[in-house]
């Protein structure tokens, strides 16, 4: 392909490779082990996705690793780009699973009036046995091609796998029957084929089991095709994330207007959003005001308003005026692009129990075939009929066929972290889902996790005789003309209460205690009670009694006066998140114990832990000082999550045994997780929890299940007890449990609101920001 030309060339890094012809987890393992073999390579192969992900050292190229795996007898390929994949258009001719479909919908016609004569001796006609030599070779030859070709080629490198176990089963019951009919006694006229559950002795001359050949392949192609589907509808959320975005745009170029593809938008390029048209890619707007549905990222279905010098997400949806957005990241440096890779980061990772899958694959094979030749020697040499040692042995070589176990984690995998995706919640990898079992302990970071991370105005106190609209109106006036945090906070507060601020004149700054001016022909001064002081202008009782109050809470106090004296106190603080309470509580359902860390002040940090209903807190602590309190709770012997969204929480979700990064935070954070929570809301913490919690035992599930049939079974079968046909669709419908167990991940719902939304026992709500005000 033409995409491979400079990437073969380049020594050493990373790739994902797409692997074809694999056939069960078995291939995969097998896979695997031909490209670690290479020096200065490691590679995992996932067999639901069909993709081997590979690190390689300089020296090593893609060839060196393309040629290693068709020496395997597989094919590799580089994957196409994905503007290629997008292009592609949806056709029936582009389904993968359309070969597979016809070739089990010709053997399925064909094979049920076979099956149904061997079953039903009333249906055997006069030459009966004919018409299924002729109904069921084709379903031998064609339908089960791709099972011997498969069995072929491994067997030419020496290698046994599910297809070698599908390939000598239905052959040997075929050629069996070829021999019973022309050299036996089963092709004679009248001849009849009793349905029996056990094997009689008997010489085997008059015997055929050409429904077994038909059933058994039909079983399994059956359980092919719906694999191949689940694989598909379990990658239907990754494929729905990409085709979020828009496809084209219409970008500035000399001051006009020109509609490109979105392809080729380059960081810098400035391009026009209209309402009800999806935002190109991340960027910052540069002209304009809107409302955008950010219901793609966080879930909400508020939007959220933005102008000049907002940053806005590619794939939202601009739902008000017009933008003029400059583009800062495209292609694959964008949010929805980042979103994408974690989810099939997710699905191309191996957890532990897929490793112990494989593992058992790839030794399975060749013991099941001893097992067979041990089980037709056994009855031979006890002088049993060729034909119960046969039909033992296919009963053998058809129970152990473990495409269940091939099944148990790859299709868990897919659907679960499909699903975490369409919730907002991005797996990293499948070992975070045997980590979340173990954790006992979360550690919650306060700032923009807990909290809003932004500053908020939340009460006002006034002196007696003053109104408190009046004193908004004037101190956000003056505060909207300073850049200072808490003086947009104030602004943002007052315009919300009022409606409108009034104008400023001669505004000034006074360098760390705050700001003064005229508005409406009164010298306002608003800042720290300090500068209010200055003037000896003394905060009156109540004011100074509302002050202490909020310091004591940990809360920021501004102090508003004129015309010679306190008019006025705000409280301004970093307000809770109106969820934060109820996720705690849900959080304490689960088992875990919280824990709130921070690098603020011993009394805000208590204030904020006994409203959320958290009782241990650590505060005043570094960003190096929080790595060392997981490292210190890990060494009590305590698993522990830990939960942040800013740079100095990187370290920390590192350190930690599971890493939650809300994806309101910095992209430092969400590298260094290895949960990704979309919504900025601790909530999507307890989901996500749940939800790995549900994917590992439904894994677990799959696993005992698949274990518990072949091992049960296997006896039975070389015992002479079980039907080949049966046990064919045993086997066939162990694989079908395993998809459909897997496939009711889909149903998992995020936790409903409390219905009262109350605080835990000995809180209370975080105020919400300032809509009255106490004098």
């Amino acid at each position: 392909m033409d995409s491979s030309d400079n990437t073969t060339r380049t020594p050493g890094g990373q790739i994902e490779l797409t692997i074809g012809g694999m056939t069960c987890a078995s291939c995969a393992a097998r896979v695997e082990k031909r490209l670690n073999r290479l020096d200065g390579v490691t590679a995992t192969v996932n067999y639901a996705t069909e993709k081997a992900r590979v690190t390689f050292d300089p020296g090593v190229t893609t060839d060196d690793l393309i040629a290693q795996v068709e020496k395997a007898g597989y094919t590799a390929a580089l994957p196409e780009p994905p503007a290629a994949s997008q292009d592609a258009p949806a056709t029936e001719d582009g389904d993968p699973t359309r070969p597979l479909r016809d070739r089990l919908l010709v053997s399925v016609l064909l094979s049920i009036p076979v099956i149904a004569m061997a079953m039903v001796p009333a249906l055997q006609f006069t030459y009966w046995q004919w018409a299924s030599l002729a109904l069921a070779a084709p379903v031998v030859v064609w339908g089960a091609l791709p099972f011997h070709v498969a069995a072929w080629k491994n067997l030419r490198l020496g290698a046994a796998t599910m297809d070698t176990l599908v390939s000598l089963g239905t052959i040997a019951a075929f050629a069996w029957s070829l021999y019973a009919l022309f050299l036996g006694s089963a092709g004679e006229p009248g001849m009849t084929h009793p349905f029996e559950l056990t094997i009689a002795r008997t010489d085997g001359s008059a015997d055929i089991y050409l429904e077994v050949a038909a059933g058994v392949t039909t079983f399994i192609l059956a359980g092919r095709y719906f694999e191949a589907r689940s694989k598909r509808r379990a990658g239907a959320a990754l494929r729905a994330l990409l085709e979020l975005g828009a496809k084209d745009v219409a970008v500035l170029r000399d001051g006009r207007e020109q509609r490109v593809p979105v392809d080729s938008l380059v960081e810098g390029d400035r391009f026009v959003v209209r309402p009800g048209e999806k935002i190109a890619t991340d960027g910052v707007v540069e002209e304009g005001s809107s409302a955008v549905d950010m219901s793609m990222l966080t879930g909400e279905s508020v939007p959220v308003e933005v102008g000049p010098g907002a940053g806005v997400v590619g794939a939202t949806v601009n739902a008000g005026g017009r933008l003029v957005v400059r583009a800062t990241r495209v292609g694959a440096d964008t949010r929805l692009a980042q979103m994408a890779r974690l989810v099939e980061d997710a699905q191309n990772g191996k957890a532990e129990v897929q490793r112990l899958a494989d593992k058992v694959s790839g030794v399975f094979v060749p013991i099941v075939i001893a097992l067979a030749v041990a089980t037709l020697g056994f009855w031979l040499g006890t002088g049993a009929p060729a034909a119960a040692a046969f039909t033992a042995a296919v009963a053998v070589l058809i129970i152990a066929c473990p495409c269940a176990l091939g099944l148990a984690t790859p299709t868990a995998l897919l659907v679960g972290t499909g699903r975490g995706a369409q919730m907002g919640i991005l797996i990293k990898g499948p070992e975070v889902l045997e980590t979340t079992r173990g954790i006992d302990t979360i550690v919650l970071d306060k700032t923009g996790t807990v909290t809003t991370g932004r500053m908020t105005l939340l009460d006002v106190t006034v002196a007696e005789g003053e109104d408190a609209d009046e004193v908004l109106r004037l101190a956000g006036a003056l505060e909207d003309a300073s850049e200072h945090p808490i003086a947009q906070a104030i602004a943002a507060g007052a315009l919300a209460r009022t409606g409108r601020l009034a104008r400023v004149e001669e505004f000034g700054n006074v360098e760390g205690l705050g700001v003064r001016g005229v508005v409406e022909g009164r010298t306002v001064v608003v800042g720290r009670p300090a500068l209010l002081a200055e003037r000896s202008w003394p905060l009156p009782r109540e004011l100074e009694e509302a002050r202490a109050a909020a310091e004591e809470q940990g809360r920021t106090v501004v102090a508003v006066g004129w015309d010679g004296r306190a008019r006025a106190v705000l409280v301004v603080a970093d307000a809770l998140k109106p969820t934060s309470a109820r996720a705690v509580r849900r959080l304490r359902e689960l088992g875990l114990t919280p824990i709130l860390l921070t690098g603020d002040n011993t009394a805000v940090a208590r204030s904020v832990a006994e409203r959320v209903g958290i009782d241990e807190v650590v505060a005043e602590v570094l960003p190096s000082d929080k790595v060392d309190v997981v490292k210190r709770l890990q060494a009590e012997g305590r698993t522990v999550a830990m939960v942040g969204d800013g740079v100095n929480d990187a370290a920390a979700l590192a350190q930690a045994d599971l890493g939650l990064a809300m994806g309101t935070g910095t992209d430092v954070a969400i590298e260094a997780s290895d949960l990704t929570l979309v919504r900025g809301d601790l909530r999507a913490a307890v989901d996500a929890i749940r939800l790995s919690r549900r994917t590992l035992a439904t894994i677990k599930g799959n696993l005992f299940w698949a274990f518990a049939y072949n091992v049960a079974a296997l006896p039975l079968a070389a015992a002479g007890l079980l039907n080949p046909m049966i046990a064919g669709a045993a086997m066939a419908f162990s694989s079908f449990f395993v998809v459909a167990n897997s496939l009711r991940l889909r149903r998992f719902a995020p936790l409903e609101d409390d219905s009262d939304g109350s605080a835990p026992t000995g809180g209370s709500p975080d105020p919400e920001p300032v809509t009255s005000a106490s004098s």
